[in-house]
């Protein structure tokens, strides 16, 4: 789950706030990330015309609790579902309902989160509805590989700056947009810990200069518009989509810098 930046974002630095993970730590959190991905391989065999979000919401909420997690999500600042599900030009904290039912032509965004002993993982992925037209398929590829690219600069003595302009260079250079009003995060005990992590370059964003260190675990997740980046809540207060309504797309992992570069605690094994 995305976390909204502040106008000007790391004002006052939160250095000191992040916390380490060792070994025992990390394990915790690779058990639920592995939980989070098995609920997006289930999720992804389900997504189809027909299905609504409820019926989704369902099915992650009782293989989470199967596998001996809570879900993440649910009651989090009064969120009323265990998943986000977000379709077409909605970006993220899409509420899921009975009424929503999915369409062929379609994608939609689904965003996990899990606690398994103390300790959270979060993934987000955007999903085709059968065949879906040419720019919402190059939104996800672009979309999909900006996260990689990214992945590629977490390693220990790059840069959070690194990071973010990985994203932002790939994504502008396809014509389309990095949102700026949501951010990825530091996560562990807490599903938002410090430190906030933009993914596009800001010259007020601090973070951009701190220095990626083994036992860092983050979120990145970069959520790329169509068109405009500039966003609104909805009538929900909690609905976000892009200004100008065209498509969205939201892909997320959580990550471990680990001494020998990064692992992905939220992939599949």
């Amino acid at each position: 789950m995305s976390r909204r930046t502040a106008t000007r974002p790391q004002e006052k630095p939160a250095l000191a706030r992040i916390t380490l993970k060792g070994p025992y730590e990390l394990s915790l959190m690779r058990s639920a990330g592995q939980i989070v991905a098995e609920v997006h391989q289930a999720i992804k065999q389900a997504v189809k015309p027909g299905v609504t979000t409820g019926e989704l919401n369902r099915l992650a909420d009782a293989l989470i609790r199967k596998r001996n997690g809570v879900p993440s999500f649910l009651g989090y600042n009064g969120f009323p579902a265990s998943i986000c599900a977000s379709i077409n030009d909605e970006l993220v904290h899409g509420i899921p309902s009975a009424r929503r039912m999915l369409k062929a032509g379609d994608i939609i965004s689904v965003d996990v989160g899990v606690i398994y002993k103390g300790f959270h993982g979060d993934s987000a992925w955007t999903y085709p509805v059968g065949e879906i037209g040419d720019e919402a398929k190059r939104l996800l590829a672009v979309t999909e590989q900006s996260l990689y690219l990214a992945i590629e600069q977490v390693v220990p003595g790059r840069t959070f700056g690194d990071v973010a302009a990985a994203i932002q260079s790939y994504v502008e250079a396809q014509g389309f947009s990095v949102v700026r009003e949501y951010t990825g995060h530091g996560i562990g005990r807490q599903m938002h810990e410090e430190p906030q992590i933009l993914h596009y370059l800001h010259p007020d964003d601090k973070v951009r200069h701190w220095i990626l260190r083994p036992g860092m675990t983050i979120a990145i997740e970069p959520m790329v518009n169509a068109g405009t980046w500039k966003t609104k809540v909805l009538d929900d207060d909690w609905t976000v989509v892009p200004e100008d309504r065209r498509l969205s797309a939201h892909f997320e992992h959580t990550l471990a810098v680990t001494d020998h570069g990064v692992e992905i605690l939220t992939r599949s094994r």
